[in-house]
């Protein structure tokens, strides 16, 4: 399946079992919206990332090894540990 972006293009697409992670290009999305977020297999949004500031979008997106989680990184240097299933942030740390 291939996705149709939703504000602007797709810079990277994860597959899992259950559907796919779409990270969307910052530049131009708007930043009241995440710009990573979950498709089921059926093409419904089944979550978008939340965000460690309302006012950032995520530039980076990768699993981590333990299956359970993703790491994410922002435009405004936050640094985050998201739960796969939900998209919510279980830590981030700001970088400098």
């Amino acid at each position: 399946m291939e996705p149709e972006p939703l504000h602007t293009k797709i810079d990277k697409i994860i597959q899992l079992t259950n559907g796919l992670i779409v990270l969307e290009n910052p530049n131009g999305f708007p930043r009241g919206e995440s710009n990573i977020y979950f498709l089921t297999s059926q093409g419904q949004i089944g979550w978008k990332a939340e965000k460690p500031d309302p006012n950032t979008l995520f530039s980076r997106v990768g699993l981590n090894q333990d299956g359970q989680t993703f790491s994410a990184y922002t435009q405004g240097g936050h640094a985050c540990d998201l739960d796969l299933r939900t998209g919510k942030i279980i830590s981030f740390t700001t970088l400098k």
